[in-house]
């Protein structure tokens, strides 16, 4: 197989929890009559799955915990045809958890119990090296530790692999430079985006110099997803505007990861960047009229 098109993909996995109800609760309010709903989930998790649907050779580099949610997570991922050499598996600490409510607009709110993601080291990325360097891309999150994120884009980077980030969930502080520089595509959300440019997004003139001031940090290709408004790529000093797929969303989550996997998908099989994101835009437009994370995603052949 022509190694130069595998993708790695580093990052966390998680079982997730759903409960979809009319709205979402105030804090101390208590809603009944949700429906509950239990699947493998995790933004890494998600994003690899999505990438092996979509036509990608992946490997996924994890932690995962000793215990049910692991050993099903595990064997999910050889259903999926994921390359689970990289997934270590830690005693000390329990697979992640994350608990998901969802209104009927298809709008979620999130908190996760990050467990054995949190024990993802530099050793293990050490320890991957070998599957690092046959990679075309390399993708990452920030559901694991920033320290060994940084390290694999340093390495990957240094290898003249393409280092993708995408920086979710919205990071609490400003992103390291070391890390920024070696970067090669950048995909934030709004809200992401505002974080690490310091600026308010409220329009397209507004999002334009956001991206410039992200790629001012070395970073050459920035993807700015925008939901409905679709995404907004900046590359060789051009804007690229890509209107999303009028859909019906039942629920977002995962809408996200399933974009990022189609984007290594198509960037893995030479696809030009507007290309990709028309790809990553369909799957992603896919994945929102579905409940769930993994289970949303799309095969490749519903992909028109």
């Amino acid at each position: 197989m022509d190694t130069k098109k595998k993708i790695v993909v580093i990052g966390s996995s998680n079982t997730d929890m759903v409960i979809k109800s009319d709205r979402l609760p105030k804090p101390g309010e208590t809603i009944l009559g949700g429906n509950f709903l239990m699947n493998h989930g995790g933004k890494g998790a998600n994003q690899a799955v999505a990438a092996a649907r979509l036509g990608g050779d992946v490997t996924f580099i994890c932690k995962i915990g000793n215990d049910i949610f692991g050993n099903e997570t595990l064997e999910m991922f050889h259903k999926e045809k994921i390359d689970t050499t990289y997934v270590g598996i830690t005693p000390q600490e329990p697979s992640g958890v994350a608990l998901i409510n969802v209104d009927k607009k298809g709008e979620n709110c999130i908190v996760v119990a990050s467990g054995a993601n949190g024990t993802l080291s530099i050793d293990d990325i050490q320890h991957a090296e070998p599957a690092i360097k046959q990679a075309s891309i390399v993708i990452m999150q920030l559901e694991t530790p920033i320290e060994s994120v940084t390290y694999a884009a340093k390495m990957a980077k240094k290898d003249g692999i393409t280092v993708i980030l995408n920086p979710a969930p919205a990071p609490t502080q400003q992103l390291p430079d070391e890390l920024l520089a070696n970067v090669d595509i950048l995909i934030p959300n709004v809200t992401e985006a505002e974080i690490i440019s310091g600026m308010h997004i409220t329009d397209d003139e507004s999002a334009k110099e956001a991206i410039r001031y992200i790629s001012s940090k070395g970073i050459k290709t920035v993807i700015i997803t925008m939901g409905a408004k679709g995404a907004l790529a900046y590359e060789n000093n051009e804007f690229i505007h890509i209107p999303a797929f009028k859909v019906e969303a039942v629920d977002t989550t995962a809408a996200g990861d399933t974009f990022c996997g189609g984007l290594c998908v198509a960037l893995s099989e030479g696809k030009n960047l507007k290309d990709a994101i028309i790809f990553a835009s369909k799957a992603s437009s896919i994945s929102v009229t579905r409940m769930g994370a993994q289970v949303s995603i799309p095969l490749r052949k519903e992909i028109q």
